[in-house]
């Protein structure tokens, strides 16, 4: 009979046992159950917040890379303008925008142009073309109104001026000459004859 107790005692603590152990296994499950949509909650945030920092890491490597490509290229136009006012050109603007696109980046950094020779330096480039193009240059004018220094310029009326003769402290006589003679040319200018 004692064995009997022993038995039916150790069988009781044994189903006990089980009973808070099932017990124990059963509340943990409710609290992880409960615990779960929060878990599940704050994962679906932070992933939520990586996309956007993703996002925004994204929008800046691609705005970066734009500001770099306008600094490039505002360097590239800044150089043609200095090379081709190096060179003479004195329609920097037009001439400017007649070859910009042919200009660009060689990968090692230099500025090259593709023209009808094929590829070439910068500074050959734009000789070329401004032996192409001359009007780009100054005008060349070998002298003014035709008439050399220090002579008299007859004007259509018979008068004439003498322009190393024009000087302060000059008689009043041939002052008032030379006034009415310039009158005389700025009128007839202004007519148009």
């Amino acid at each position: 009979m004692e064995e009997n107790k022993a038995e039916k005692a150790e069988a009781t603590g044994n189903e006990a046992r089980e009973l808070i152990r099932q017990t124990i296994e059963e509340v943990f499950r409710r609290e992880q159950s409960k615990a779960e949509p929060a878990y599940k909650a704050e994962l679906l945030e932070e992933r939520k917040r990586r996309e956007q920092l993703e996002r925004r890491v994204n929008e800046l490597v691609e705005e970066n890379r734009r500001s770099r490509q306008q600094a490039e290229e505002a360097e590239r136009h800044s150089n043609i303008r200095a090379e081709l006012q190096r060179l003479g050109v004195v329609k920097v603007d037009l001439a400017f925008k007649a070859i910009k696109d042919d200009v660009y980046r060689t990968e090692d950094g230099r500025l090259a142009a593709r023209g009808e020779q094929g590829e070439a330096n910068l500074r050959e480039y734009l000789s070329q073309f401004i032996r192409d193009n001359p009007e780009f240059m100054p005008a060349r004018m070998a002298g003014g109104s035709g008439v050399p220094a220090g002579q008299k310029a007859p004007g259509p009326g018979g008068g004439s001026v003498d322009l190393d003769k024009i000087r302060p402290g000059m008689s009043g006589e041939e002052a008032e000459r030379i006034r009415q003679e310039i009158a005389r040319v700025a009128a007839q200018t202004l007519r148009g004859g």
